[in-house]
């Protein structure tokens, strides 16, 4: 029998022991389960390769997205542009898509023609001009790609079509191309069609026929820049096959068509991301950059847009890669798919190679993807991961099905031609949530191989690339100056401008406006004398419209000088405050309307089509220049035509706030000069200096009191 001192012992011992096993048996299991998260992906370009990849871009246009950018101060504007484009900087762009000007509405404005009319043409309008020489300026590399949004009216000859006749299309698209080579030195290198409209067969393959008898050979065709339509008439006819380059597709959410891919062509995301480019918009833009191919075998992703350099208030604000919206202050962002793009497009260039699925793209076991590319020589290996969780890279189109992201550890594993390689290069982002920091583009410690392989930690929302090359710059410049409100009074009497020059802070909604002589001094001048061919209904209003200043502005003068061309002149003219619409909306916008119309009338609107009447008179309109003034305070409207005040009336409640604007009452000529923005107070003194001794007091007098 054992003493009880003895059983205590070995009682102790037994419990100890089941202790010790329990112990093991955790730290085995959690050691196994880490062990089951550790997932080996291979990066082996002797099982040969994918798809060439074709680059990443951004799109200015679709439209007038680049606006702002153009008067921007030169130390600040040459910073901004090296973000966007110098190579081994910042976003280091590889393609410069831009919208080919069509004088009609395309998203925030209207970029000019080329040919607003059959009998003239003119390669100084509009800012993609120069936006492309300062993109080839800074890396000549860049590839260029024009897209029309809109057509000048006379194209469609009555229609709403471009294709009416498919030759006088290709050849005004083709003129375009020669002009940007013979004007400005510039080498297209891809063309579109219509953007997100129909095509024909017919036209795609006449303005294939028209480049190539025209010497431009080397321009390919990227068609149509809507779905993946198309797919299937390329499938069945072998003279539009050869005509077409590449199947544009827009917003694809990362996947294509097996009938696109059976076209053997190549596939792009030719307009993508258009998202709020805050956090979840560098998550978003992370996300497609990778697994577009990961998913799609898209070779080439192009972001709307590329700056949003256009007013807060318009359609879209801040969807572009990063945000310059003040030429007045000189202040900008750096935003984060700046730092996104640069994990691609810093360590590759147009003309690498894709490694095969299974090889080297695919994705992740626990969520995200990854990317491997290898340079045309073959001794260059670059690797992007990206972790992107579902609420934190929700584009704004289409819509995304939920997904799982977890932790992760993987193995890397270099096979074939850089399995002798020790280390990688590696760039770090991770984007912050809930309170965190970003870390974007942070340069880290290479990654140490042995026998060709290292064991990676992957977290949430990250972007890490891997490369053998030895460049990449997270590129900085000093802070900008601090931003500013829009400065009044604001004076424009055009005289500083290049004869053809879209005024600088007008953003046209519809109609288009440039710089011309006039014989004694410069003025804008409205050129559009019929309804483009649209892509969006502001257009079919017949109506001009050009906003200004900041949207949140309330009491307000306006004044501006005019003339009504006697040769194709518009039916009249007018000035506006409180304007709270633009962009394809821009026909319902609504505000304080001062119309002076040919058929010598005013009219005072709450509307841009003159429906919501306030007041109306007579007055007379003679042949040369004269003066509408406005002044909007309170629940009061004043105007005055030739310096004499006409009306004097009680206005709605809304809309509280919006733009500036000038504008036609219908397409036509119409000249302005001298335009004058001021506060309240200078309003007010102004318009008691138009009364006359005939008038009572205005009663914004009485409001006061």
């Amino acid at each position: 029998m054992l003493h009880p001192i003895t059983k205590h012992c070995i009682l102790y011992k037994i419990i100890s022991l089941q202790f010790h096993i329990y112990i093991w048996t955790t730290v085995f299991a959690s050691h196994l389960y880490a062990y089951s998260l550790i997932s080996e992906i291979n990066f082996d370009e002797s099982q040969g390769f994918g798809r060439q990849f074709d680059g990443i871009g951004g799109l200015s246009g679709g439209g007038a997205t680049s606006k702002l950018l153009v008067n921007y101060p030169l130390v600040q504007q040459n910073e901004i542009l090296d973000y966007l484009f110098k190579p081994n900087f910042g976003a280091a762009l590889q393609i410069l898509k831009v919208e080919i000007g069509g004088d009609a509405q395309s998203t925030d404005g209207t970029e000019a023609s080329h040919m607003h009319n059959s009998w003239e043409e003119n390669y100084e309008r509009g800012y993609e001009w120069w936006l492309m020489k300062e993109a080839k300026k800074r890396n000549p590399d860049i590839k260029l790609y024009g897209l029309p949004w809109g057509f000048p009216g006379w194209l469609g000859q009555g229609t709403q079509s471009p294709y009416t006749n498919v030759t006088k299309t290709a050849d005004y698209i083709v003129r375009w191309i020669t002009g940007a080579k013979t004007q400005h030195n510039l080498t297209i290198d891809y063309i579109g069609i219509w953007n997100e409209k129909s095509y024909t067969k017919d036209y795609i393959k006449t303005l294939r026929n028209t480049l190539d008898q025209r010497g431009f050979q080397h321009v390919l065709i990227i068609a149509a820049d809507e779905k993946w339509e198309i797919s299937s008439d390329i499938i069945k006819d072998s003279a539009l096959a050869a005509a077409v380059y590449g199947i544009g597709c827009h917003y694809p959410g990362t996947y294509t068509t097996q009938e696109s891919i059976n076209t053997g062509k190549q596939l792009w995301a030719s307009e993508d991301y258009s998202t709020f480019n805050d956090e979840v918009g560098g998550g978003c833009w992370a996300r497609i950059i990778n697994q577009n191919y990961v998913n799609g075998l898209m070779t080439s992703t192009i972001s709307w847009n590329l700056i949003g350099s256009y007013y807060e208030g318009l359609p879209y604000y801040r969807d572009g890669l990063m945000t310059a919206v003040q030429p007045w202050s000189g202040n900008y962002n750096v935003d984060t798919p700046i730092w996104i793009t640069a994990h691609t497009s810093q360590f590759t260039s147009i003309g690498w190679k894709y490694l095969k699925h299974g090889f080297g793209v695919g994705k992740l076991p626990y969520g995200g993807s990854y990317v491997g590319l290898v340079s045309p020589t073959g001794d260059q290996l670059t690797i992007v991961i990206e972790t992107m969780t579902h609420n934190h890279s929700i584009c704004i189109r289409p819509p995304l099905p939920k997904y799982d992201v977890q932790p992760q550890d993987v193995l890397i594993t270099l096979k074939g031609a850089f399995a002798t390689v020790t280390e990688l290069n590696v760039w770090y982002s991770k984007l912050g949530f809930n309170g965190a920091q970003d870390i974007l583009f942070q340069k880290r410690n290479p990654l140490r191989l042995q026998n060709g392989q290292a064991t990676l930690s992957l977290g949430l929302d990250e972007v890490i690339t891997l490369t053998t090359l030895t460049g990449g710059q997270r590129g900085s410049y000093p802070s900008p100056p601090p931003p500013k409100p829009f400065p009044l009074p604001y004076k424009d009497d055009f005289e500083g401008y290049s004869l053809y020059q879209e005024p600088f802070n007008l953003a046209q909604q519809t109609g288009s406006y440039e710089v011309v002589n006039n014989g004694s001094s410069n003025v804008i001048r409205q050129m559009v004398l019929n309804t483009p061919v649209v892509w969006c209904d502001a257009d079919m209003g017949n109506k001009s419209l050009n906003v200004v200043g900041d949207q949140s502005w309330t009491d307000l003068f306006v004044e501006v000088d005019f003339e009504i061309l006697p040769v194709n002149g518009t039916s009249g003219v007018f000035i506006a405050a409180k304007v709270d619409q633009g962009g394809c909306e821009a026909f319902w916008a609504h505000g304080i309307f001062f119309y002076v119309l040919q058929d010598n009338r005013f009219v005072v609107s709450n509307d841009l089509g003159r429906v919501k009447v306030l007041a109306e008179g007579a007055l007379t309109v003679l042949p040369g220049w004269h003066r509408l003034s406005l002044l909007v305070t309170g629940t009061c409207a004043v105007g005055a035509y030739d310096s004499r005040v006409v009306f004097n009336v009680t206005i709605p409640a809304k809309p509280s706030h919006g733009f500036a604007a000038l504008g036609t009452d219908s397409y036509g000529l119409a000249d302005f000069d001298n335009l004058l923005i001021t506060s309240k107070a200078d309003g007010m003194a102004k318009m008691e200096s138009y009364r006359t001794t005939a008038h009572k007091p205005l009663y914004f007098v009485q409001e006061d009191h």
